[in-house]
């Protein structure tokens, strides 16, 4: 348990600091693939449909999503990418979204054929990171269309909600256990 959250906290942190290179370099929208949405289950623990308790105040306003901090003091949210229903962890480090190989596949990515374009070094070795646009990234009703994100080949466990989808909000606001995306 105690590497599984070592080995993450470096996932993080490969890509809070190593994504904004990555990110500057996806700007050419021919050398992206967009995601296509697969039918089928696809259930796992961060694609399966979950009650809202812990995650979601489920007292938002229309165009505002309400987060509760979780038992390990990070935010999560149930996104809904190119129709897939996905648990990810907020991280407003993050450049890009982070997506698991596992999450991408449950969208209907196909990971294999998408580029690698760099490597990130983590507690668990190098990693190929591997770009992809988002048709459609929503929380809870706060959706942005095109969102860029990145397929990283690594076990952290949790796809993870970065700046690509954060910075196009009106704003994102933590008062004590509760962080709000409006």
């Amino acid at each position: 348990m105690l590497g599984r959250y070592l080995g993450l906290a470096g996932v993080i942190a490969v890509v809070s600091v190593g994504m904004a290179g990555f990110a500057s370099r996806m700007s050419a929208p021919e050398s992206i693939e967009t995601a296509a949405t697969v039918s089928g289950d696809h259930d796992n623990w961060t694609t399966g449909e979950r009650s809202r308790g812990g995650w979601s105040s489920g007292a938002n306003s229309p165009g505002e999503v309400r987060l509760g901090r979780a038992g390990d003091s990070h935010f999560y949210a149930d996104a809904n990418i190119d129709g897939t229903n996905i648990r990810m962890m907020v991280d407003s480090g993050a450049s890009v979204i982070a997506l698991t190989r596992r999450d991408a596949e449950a969208i209907g990515i196909d990971v294999d054929r998408l580029p690698i374009a760099g490597r990130a070094n983590t507690a668990g070795g190098v990693v190929p990171l591997r770009p992809v646009m988002l048709d459609s990234v929503d929380v809870d009703g706060v959706e942005v269309k095109r969102v860029q994100a990145a397929v990283i080949d690594a076990d952290m466990g949790v796809s993870l909600l970065g700046q690509s989808y954060l910075s196009k909000l009106e704003s994102v606001k933590v008062e004590g256990d509760t962080m709000t995306l409006r």
